[in-house]
């Protein structure tokens, strides 16, 4: 547990200094919820309806804006060999990064989402089950783009295959998270969707990890 939190806390100090880099995902998550008013129109009506699909799909592209460095840095300078040849758990070494990855991210972006709902319309019990989806999905998401990162991290331009590799496996994940607030929003029960978005959660922490290791150490062997 000391190698986990010395990788936790190296990255969150490693991301907070970066001079403001981590922030622009969640800048452009704020821009795609400010902007598409003003493309669709202010109907009220119609930003309820597209409200959960905007700002589903926003955090999806927000998530995966900053994964192409997730690995890329410790890659290039020898960090992550050493890492994986420690003797600590390499799942926890991993899950350190990811976690401190998801805190400076995802986090955050569940955090304003009570604002992305404001700005469109949304109101009430659909506020808070946007909030709680996006706390359940974007982990999802940040592991399947770890998983991404880590499959492309030794090619050198590696833009393009990220999106590629990650979106169709995110697909699931904004279907339901989208359908709980569209449910929310109409007076539904949201407790299914949340619990299948808790189960892919699950899920992703117990298999996902270690295709990540296997990914990064066929990337060193090469």
């Amino acid at each position: 547990m000391r190698a986990w939190l010395a990788v936790l806390q190296r990255d969150l100090r490693l991301t907070l200094r970066s001079g403001g880099d981590w922030l622009n995902p969640l800048v452009f998550f704020l821009m795609v919820i400010v902007l598409f008013p003003l493309g669709v129109g202010p109907e009220p009506t119609l930003l309820r309806e597209i409200a959960p699909g905007v700002v589903c799909v926003a955090a999806v592209l927000a998530v995966l804006l900053s994964m192409d460095s997730l690995f890329r840095q410790d890659f290039e300078d020898g960090t992550l060999e050493q890492m994986l040849l420690t003797p600590a758990s390499p799942w926890l070494l991993v899950m350190g990064k990811v976690l401190a990855h998801w805190l400076t991210g995802g986090f955050v972006l569940a955090l304003l989402s009570p604002l992305a709902a404001v700005m469109l319309d949304l109101q009430g019990r659909a506020t808070l089950v946007l909030c709680l989806a996006l706390l359940l999905a974007t982990p999802t998401l940040g592991l399947l783009a770890a998983l991404a990162a880590a499959l492309t991290v030794a090619l050198r331009r590696s833009g393009v295959l990220l999106p590629l590799i990650s979106l169709p496996l995110m697909i699931p994940v904004l279907i339901f998270a989208t359908a709980a607030v569209q449910a929310a929003a109409a007076g539904l029960p949201v407790a299914g969707f949340l619990a299948l978005l808790a189960a892919m959660l699950v899920a992703a922490l117990t298999l996902l990890p270690w295709a990540i290791i296997g990914a990064l150490r066929l990337a060193l062997a090469h």
